[in-house]
């Protein structure tokens, strides 16, 4: 079927179900371009929390279908690719963070929205890449421990007066951009500002002009004055910035920055998602509860 006529199929169910498509920056162009909101991790969470739907189709990896669900439990929360999933998510489960926090007893654990429902529940609070730092800073606890990104609890670690034990996690797409991929870049383009995520190692953090969240990198190319940029983060972004910004340059960090979890949904998926109400994703209510807290104590920082 035609992307026009998969399209049409689609806001016509939207309409009948009285449903919502949630789609993350790193997604395809065409999934975007059919959601009703786009975003990264923090602002998704914000939209699960505000919508008025019955339904909402997370065009987006597991962990934020279960963030979803946690927030709104009335709702259903649908995930057109059941195996899209989270590799750093995959790197701790709720039994290793047990056993974590048994050696750091007096740790508040600060757990990045990227993992299960089930290690949510067994932290104190959430944070993303765009609030991390204040996340960190509001606690009372001077010792933290920080799960399961360390490039992010090192990127942490130099804003704070805190202890930080990191855990030995990392996201597949930003550890692919290496110091050496920078260099290049900076020589072949020596007039683009470098903007990185910091998910990206901190060797490739000290090449950078400005650090952001994904949504900060986009805001920021508005603001700054440059007109040649190097994009740390993953490649979908680049070419969203390409589009909205004609007559500025942009080159991806590496061509190897790709989220191929994100990449399984599709127009197909999405419909057939609407179509067959699939595949809906439920959080046990025990874990839900506790998930809920640690969420809720982000957002409630996040001016939510």
């Amino acid at each position: 079927m035609e992307n026009e006529l998969l399209i049409e199929e689609i806001k016509k169910l939207k309409a009948e179900r009285n449903a919502v498509i949630l789609s993350h920056f790193y997604t395809r162009r065409e999934v975007q371009e059919v959601a009703d909101f786009v975003g990264d991790s923090l602002s998704l969470c914000k939209a699960a929390v505000d919508s008025k739907a019955d339904i909402i189709v997370f065009a987006g990896v597991h962990f934020m279908a279960e963030s979803a669900s946690i927030i709104s439990p009335d709702k259903v929360v649908l995930l057109p690719v059941p195996d899209a999933g989270c590799p750093m998510a995959d790197m701790i489960t709720a039994e290793a963070l047990r056993d974590a926090k048994e050696k750091h007893p007096d740790a508040a654990v600060v757990c990045y929205v990227n993992s299960s429902a089930a290690v949510k529940a067994e932290s104190d609070i959430c944070c993303t890449s765009a609030n991390a730092i204040n996340v960190v800073n509001s606690l009372e606890s001077q010792e933290v421990l920080f799960v399961p990104d360390k490039n992010l609890g090192v990127f942490v670690a130099l804003h704070t007066d805190k202890k930080i034990h990191l855990w030995p996690g990392f996201c597949h797409v930003h550890e692919n951009i290496s110091d050496k991929d920078i260099e290049e870049l900076k020589k072949l383009h020596p007039d683009a500002e470098f903007l990185a995520h910091p998910e990206c190692r901190p060797e490739v953090l000290s090449y950078a002009n400005g650090i952001f969240s994904t949504s900060g990198i986009i805001k920021e190319v508005e603001r700054s004055g440059s007109t040649e940029f190097i994009i740390g983060t993953e490649r979908e972004i680049v070419r969203s910035l390409r589009r909205k910004y004609p007559d500025k340059k942009f080159y991806p960090a590496s061509e190897k920055a790709s989220c191929y979890n994100m990449k399984k949904i599709t127009l197909e998926t999405v419909l057939n998602s609407l179509q067959n109400m699939e595949y809906v994703i439920r959080v046990p209510e025990h874990i839900r509860v506790k998930a809920r807290k640690a969420l809720n104590r982000m957002l409630e920082i996040s001016g939510n």
